[in-house]
């Protein structure tokens, strides 16, 4: 399987988590030039900005240490335009899902409501 295939059925396997959830999922792949978020969902309180990391077991790092200061920058550079774009009385916020696969088979999802925050950023939402 594809690194390109596995990254998209952990999207996916956290799309069905967040629905579950009831969460709706506003867009998915929002980019920009310089950035991107996996999936941005909505409940009643909060615009969610989800980074999303499929792993396979015997990874070397976690979903979760791969999401370094830079990615986390890229991310809310990219959640501030769409922010900007799709106007929202929500309160934003940021989570990030590791997903671990085998093959097409997800073994586990790890989700972390609010892992970060524009704390330390220049951006103001």
């Amino acid at each position: 399987m594809k690194a390109s295939e596995t990254g998209k059925l952990g999207e996916e396997r956290v799309c069905a988590y967040l629905k579950d959830n009831g969460y709706r999922i506003a867009e998915r792949n929002f980019r920009i030039r310089g950035g991107e978020i996996d999936i941005v969902a909505e409940n009643e309180f909060y615009i969610v900005f989800v980074e999303v990391k499929t792993r396979r077991p015997d990874s070397m790092v976690t979903g979760f240490e791969a999401v370094t200061k830079r990615k986390k920058e890229l991310i809310i550079r990219a959640a501030a335009e769409y922010c900007i774009r799709h106007s929202s009385e929500l309160q934003p916020r940021f989570d990030t899902a590791q997903v671990i696969a085998s093959g097409e088979k997800v073994l586990r999802i790890d989700y972390i409501e609010n892992a970060f925050d524009t704390t330390g950023y220049n951006f103001i939402f």
